[in-house]
C-alpha cells in the first residue's frame, strides 16, 4: 500500500515514537471522553493506531478492536508490544480506509487520536465520508485534534474543532462532546481539542 501522506516523519523513528506514546497512559490521554466509551463489549476501530497503546487498552476492556496503522514500522512495533486475541492489526489509512470499507465493516466506536490534523482539506472531506460509512447505527467517532506549531519533518494542518463538527454534520453526524485542554507532554505552545461525533 502506498504510504499515506500524513504519515511523513513517523516510520523513521518508530521505536522512539512508540516509547513516547506508551509513556502516557490511555486513561490520561482519553480522560475527557472516557465516559463515552461503551462499557458493554463493542466493535472499535483505532485509526492511526501508532504503537497500539489505545487499541490494546480497549481490547483489555473486552472490546473487539481493529488497529489500522499505515506506517509499517509502527504497525510492527505495535504488534510486538500488544499481541492480544481480540486485537486485529490492519494496514489501512485515511482518507479512504479502502481496506476496512471493502470488507463491509461497521464499528460502534471509531477512535482517531492525534490523526485528523495530518489530512489536508480535500483528504478531510473524503476521510469524513469514509468514517461515516464505517459507523454502525448510533455509532460514534472520538477524535483529538492537536493545535500548535508543526514539528520538523511532519505534515500537519491547522484544523479547528468547529470546522470538523460542520464537516461531520454534512455526513449525518452531530457533535455530542467538545472539550479542550493542555498538552500532556507539557509543551506550552500545544493544546488539544477532544470531539465526540455521533450518528443520529
Amino acid at each position: 500500500m502506498t504510504a499515506a501522506p500524513g504519515t511523513q516523519g513517523y516510520g523513521e523513528n518508530a521505536a522512539a515514537l512508540a516509547d513516547q506514546y506508551e509513556s502516557i497512559a490511555f486513561a490520561d490521554v482519553h480522560r475527557d471522553v472516557a465516559h463515552l466509551i461503551p462499557s458493554a463489549p463493542s466493535r472499535i476501530a483505532d485509526i492511526g493506531a501508532g504503537s497500539g497503546r489505545d487499541a490494546a487498552a480497549l481490547a483489555r476492556m473486552g472490546h473487539a478492536v481493529v488497529a489500522a496503522e499505515p506506517t509499517q514500522a509502527l504497525r510492527l512495533e505495535g504488534q510486538r508490544r500488544h499481541a492480544l486475541p481480540n486485537l486485529e492489526w490492519v494496514d489501512d489509512a485515511l482518507p479512504g480506509l479502502d481496506g476496512l470499507r471493502g470488507q463491509g465493516r461497521a464499528f460502534d466506536v471509531i477512535m482517531l487520536t492525534a490523526v485528523w490534523m495530518h489530512l489536508d482539506a480535500d483528504e478531510r472531506r473524503h476521510g469524513m465520508e469514509a468514517l461515516a460509512a464505517l459507523l454502525a447505527p448510533r455509532g460514534q467517532i472520538l477524535m483529538s485534534l492537536r493545535h500548535g506549531p508543526v514539528p520538523p519533518g511532519r505534515r500537519m494542518f491547522d484544523v479547528s474543532a468547529q470546522e470538523t463538527i460542520e464537516l461531520a454534520g454534512a455526513h449525518g453526524l452531530f457533535s455530542h462532546h467538545l472539550s479542550e485542554r493542555e498538552d500532556m507532554l507539557d509543551r506550552a505552545d500545544v493544546r488539544w481539542s477532544f470531539l465526540g461525533l455521533r450518528r443520529g
